[in-house]
């Protein structure tokens, strides 16, 4: 099932590789992982909150790495935040996250396990059976995982059961409030307002990777640059409260030479899923990232050889876009699969008019009536199939000449899209450069 091929890279220690693909920022003891990752085949675990009913692409940086670890041996553990969950994350927000209902975070995290088995290899055999709601309990679980398959745990199982003035007792005492109010993910919130609720976070998540050291004999958590202090925090509260010496690994987080955070379109995030995020937008988001960030991206996101990598990422001027197609094919087969890929690079191709078929834009299928007698405004219809969010917006594209009908630009805002405007029954609209929508009566 590992999607990663045997030459993917001269080093038989997958620290290497992950230091090789740019991926590691920073260690707790960079000579002690490198030797335990050589030596051992070792539990690690990264964790995922449910915060929506999909993965997006900032998660995938992490599903990636992931991949690597268990195509070298390496036990994966998916660690899905059904506890954690219930009080969000405060690092990188500028504000508090929504609350959820418990059913939808039970709903949230039953799709991101549908996901995950898209890209690791389960051992659905093996079971995590829970503790008996007491701090500093001991759990187990049915039975070791098959080597090097992912096994898949969610922190509800322990979390909800524990009893609070215990919790804060048992493992609060070993946290300096000081400590945790120099942490970045607190630190950037306090001018805006940092809840209570937010502030047992670290707890939280310090406390899952004591669990999963304790029970299950995981010996590294993996996560984003953003989740440096809790990792560090989790280190060393494995080791006062059971005395188990454990390791933390952070990665840079999926940016553009800009330092902005990639995966944002007009619509919202990147998402994973094809119902959510088109393949053909999917991959159009990458066959048009800026050319400083070609390198990075084949380097993070594909599995091409490194030697391939460098070649691809050193072309310039016009080739550099040779460069971007490869990128965006290879990560949309990863994604969606090689034929969804397929259908998305000729698609792209026919609306930029170097060959292949139209069948793959996106499409809307609409009611004949709605064209009839005087038609529908041009604002309403772009609306209406969300190439803008507003009204306002939709005028201000066209009176910066962003918006073409049928080859056309549209120069007037008020303009009636009529019957006789479709070609075959079919309206191509791009937006920008970037965006083609196919409306068919």
């Amino acid at each position: 099932m590992n999607f990663i091929p045997d030459n993917i890279s001269k080093h038989d220690n997958v620290f290497d590789v992950l230091k090789e693909r740019g991926f590691i920022e920073q260690t707790t003891n960079e000579e002690e992982i490198r030797d335990l990752l050589g030596k051992e085949k070792i539990k690690f675990y990264i964790g995922f909150d449910p915060t929506a009913d999909c993965l997006h692409v900032g998660h995938f940086m992490q599903v990636i790495i992931m991949m690597y670890m268990q195509k070298f041996g390496h036990t994966p553990i998916v660690l899905i935040g059904g506890g954690t969950g219930m009080v969000g994350d405060p690092s990188g927000r500028t504000d508090m996250r929504q609350m959820m209902t418990p059913e939808t975070i039970n709903a949230n995290c039953n799709a991101f396990k549908k996901l995950f088995d898209k890209f690791l290899d389960f051992d659905d055999e093996w079971v995590y059976t829970g503790g008996d709601g007491k701090t500093v309990g001991k759990a187990t679980a049915n039975k070791e995982p098959e080597p090097g398959k992912a096994i898949c745990v969610n922190n509800a199982s322990w979390l909800l059961n524990l009893n609070y003035v215990e919790f804060i007792r048992d493992i609060g005492r070993h946290f300096s409030v000081n400590s945790m109010l120099r942490a970045e993910c607190f630190k950037q919130r306090l001018e805006q307002g940092l809840s209570f609720l937010e502030f047992n976070y670290m707890l939280m998540q310090s406390y899952d990777f004591m669990v999963m050291a304790r029970d299950i004999d995981c010996k590294m958590q993996f996560g984003g640059n953003d989740q440096w202090s809790n990792i560090l925090h989790g280190v060393d509260l494995t080791r006062r409260e059971v005395n188990k010496q454990v390791y933390g690994m952070t990665f840079s987080l999926l940016t553009t030479s800009e330092g902005k955070k990639m995966g944002k379109t007009q619509k919202g995030a990147l998402w994973l899923d094809a119902n959510k995020t088109s393949p053909f937008e999917f991959y159009q988001y990458w066959r048009n990232v800026e050319d400083a960030d070609v390198h990075k991206c084949l380097r993070m996101l594909t599995f091409l050889p490194m030697e391939e990598v460098d070649r691809l990422g050193d072309l310039k001027d016009a080739e550099i876009n040779k460069a971007k197609e490869v990128l965006a094919f290879e990560v949309t087969k990863l994604v969606h699969g090689e034929e969804e890929a397929i259908k998305a690079q000729e698609g792209a191709r026919a609306a930029f008019g170097g060959g292949g078929t139209m069948e793959n834009i996106p499409t809307t299928t609409m009611d004949s009536t709605s064209f009839d007698g005087e038609g529908m405004g041009v604002v309403a219809l772009i609306q209406q199939l969300k190439l803008v969010p507003s009204r306002s917006e939709g005028f201000r594209t066209i009176e910066q000449g962003g918006l073409v009908i049928n080859d056309e630009k549209v120069t007037d805002s008020k303009m009636m899209i009529t019957k006789d405007l479709f070609k075959d029954g079919k309206l191509l609209i791009k937006k920008g450069k970037k965006t083609f929508h196919m409306v068919q009566i």
